[in-house]
């Protein structure tokens, strides 16, 4: 089983602290099942700083044991936008050849969580733009986005394109007054999620998603 979301690297976002607890996030994702891990920091402010992200990746992987591990970014779209797609999308996907679909790289966008529906409008066209460069898009979280909870027919429209859509298993946890089990629940039951991640910030996040593959694992699209 393959991790595609989580923020394992050592001291450069809100994910481990240091290589001790990195060390342990990936024994606790081995115990999960997890055969190979894609790291994905956050590409968001007050967090990214691109070269110390991949200073903690390499940190990482030399004592990490062999285990196989990929570089990423969790890439937000304000904070894409404001650099420029064109200018940094090949910088920020996922490392290596697609998974997703077809594509020459993928790419884990994450959206506003407050962005209201006529927002979505500007997240079709940036996905529609990366696939131009060559990119399959994969939508982090949708669970969490307050405009899409309301409306299942936005993540529809991601899925009408070509993008997949990945939940992250603390949903299984409930969210803010259970709305993101909810909305997972529906969006799994639709037939329109591909992945479940840990997007795992602690160790006891991949309890989680042990759980969620248990439970839901039979629902995702092939």
């Amino acid at each position: 089983m393959r991790d595609i979301h989580c923020h394992i690297l050592p001291g450069v976002d809100d994910g481990a602290r240091d290589l001790d607890e990195s060390l342990a996030m990936l024994s606790a994702a081995r115990a999960a099942g997890v055969t190979s891990i894609i790291c994905t920091p956050h590409c968001r402010d007050p967090y990214f700083d691109f070269e110390a992200m991949w200073d903690a990746y390499d940190l990482l992987v030399a004592h990490a044991g062999g285990f196989p591990l990929t570089m990423g970014f969790e890439v937000n779209w304000s904070k894409l936008t404001w650099l420029g797609v064109g200018e940094w999308a090949p910088y920020l996907g996922i490392q290596g050849p697609s998974f997703a679909g077809g594509g020459e790289a993928t790419l884990l966008l994450e959206l506003d969580t407050g962005a209201p529906p006529t927002q979505f409008a500007e997240y079709y066209r940036t996905a529609f733009e990366l696939q131009g460069m060559g990119y399959d898009v994969v939508i982090a979280h949708p669970e969490r986005y307050a405009a899409l909870r309301k409306d299942l027919s936005l993540a529809e429209r991601f899925v009408s394109m070509g993008c997949k859509l990945q939940l992250s298993a603390n949903f299984m946890a409930g969210g803010l007054m259970g709305g993101s089990r909810r909305c997972a629940r529906a969006l799994l039951n639709a037939g329109l999620v591909s992945y479940i991640a840990s997007d795992a910030h602690r160790v006891e996040h991949y309890d989680l998603l042990a759980r969620a593959m248990r439970d839901y694992g039979s629902l995702l699209r092939e």
